[in-house]
């Protein structure tokens, strides 16, 4: 729209200004493009007219408080031409780095990205980005920062991402921040978006990771998974080699032995439909002569529907004895299972609180 506004050409017509009489005259761009906005208006179209440049708008606002009336030819006239650029267009860009980047996003990579915007400076509000961060992110930032730039950075948050960081910061520093904003009612806007933008310039300056994941989360995806045996040998390999890594690795473990303690037994039909009847039925065999898997069979069984568990037992009943390999492969299945609801958010897990805690 932008495009077709300003490339309109010189003309005569018949325009009725204040001060001035009514007469044909060469009416100006600007003229034109009044003529177009007000007669959109009055048909209720919708106009994105802040998507056009500030000076734009104040200059069609200032030209249609001077005008007054327009002759219908000279109407029709303006509309024709108008119609005339707008086919003319065979493809439009979008202003700006920001529009360009807002385009290709998904395109450039996170990194490329950053560098472009770094290298032009950022442009409009910075926290407009800022609150769109993982609240993680905005905590090592908040943790390093002054108490009083904190306290603008939560008043500036949604008020569930702002309580979810404040409850993260060690006490002290939380009370101090959360006094420190009953201070900032005198802060400059001008103030704050410096402070906006020196904190998206910390907060794009960290280096794009190769994994989403923490080492922690990883390790411990990859655990899960494995063999109890492997599961114990690797445990008390990094109990030598790093005990605190090793703690945060079996908190982050989820076991089919931890089923019955972090799963809500309303959700146990829902396991049950995800995981074959086939890897359920070798679970509950292997449970005959495995008794560590008994309590979780059991929680399984209490929680699904009389019938469902009855033909399970039977089945499990008459296939008899289940190799270790495959019941290991049966309990993973089961937990995938249950991983599964959980990335879907259909089931929340439980968190163990920790011993004297």
């Amino acid at each position: 729209m932008a495009q077709a506004l300003a490339r309109f050409r010189p003309a005569r017509g018949a325009v009725s200004l204040d001060g001035e009489e009514d007469g044909p005259r060469p009416l100006s761009r600007r003229e034109k493009a009044a003529i177009i906005v007000r007669l959109l208006l009055a048909e209720g179209a919708p106009l994105p007219l802040t998507s056009l440049p500030d000076d734009m708008q104040e200059g069609l606002a200032e030209q249609m408080a001077r005008m007054r009336t327009v002759d219908r030819s000279t109407m029709t006239a303006v509309i024709e031409e108008f119609v005339e650029e707008l086919e003319s267009v065979g493809l439009s860009f979008p202003g700006g780095l920001d529009g360009a980047l807002a385009v290709m996003d998904g395109h450039i990579s996170p990194s490329a990205a950053t560098r472009l915007r770094r290298q032009a400076g950022v442009k409009g509000d910075p926290w407009e980005r800022i609150v769109t961060l993982p609240a993680e992110k905005l905590l090592k930032v908040v943790e390093e920062e002054s108490v009083e730039v904190a306290a603008v950075m939560l008043s500036k948050l949604p008020v569930p991402k702002a309580a979810e960081v404040l409850g993260k910061l060690p006490g002290e520093k939380a009370r101090r921040v959360a006094y420190a904003v009953s201070m900032t009612g005198s802060v400059e806007p001008e103030t704050v978006r410096r402070i906006g933008l020196s904190l998206l310039g910390q907060l794009e300056a960290e280096p794009p990771r190769a994994f989403t994941a923490t080492p922690v989360e990883r390790v411990g995806a990859i655990l899960n998974v494995s063999a109890a045996v492997t599961r114990d040998e690797v445990l008390k390999g990094l109990d030598e080699a790093d005990a605190a890594f090793a703690e945060q690795v079996r908190k982050a473990i989820f076991t089919f032995e931890h089923v019955p303690r972090r799963v809500l037994g309303r959700d146990v039909p829902k396991v049950t439909r995800v995981v074959e009847q086939a890897r359920l039925v070798a679970v509950i065999a292997a449970a005959s002569s495995r008794p560590e898997l008994s309590e979780g069979v059991e929680f399984l069984l209490s929680n699904m529907s009389q019938r469902l568990a009855q033909s399970l037992r039977e089945d499990a009943a008459a296939r008899g004895r289940v190799k270790d390999k495959e019941a290991e492969e049966a309990m993973n299945a089961v937990v995938a299972g249950i991983r599964q609801l959980e990335a879907a958010g259909e089931l929340v897990l439980v968190v163990e609180e920790e011993e004297g805690g």
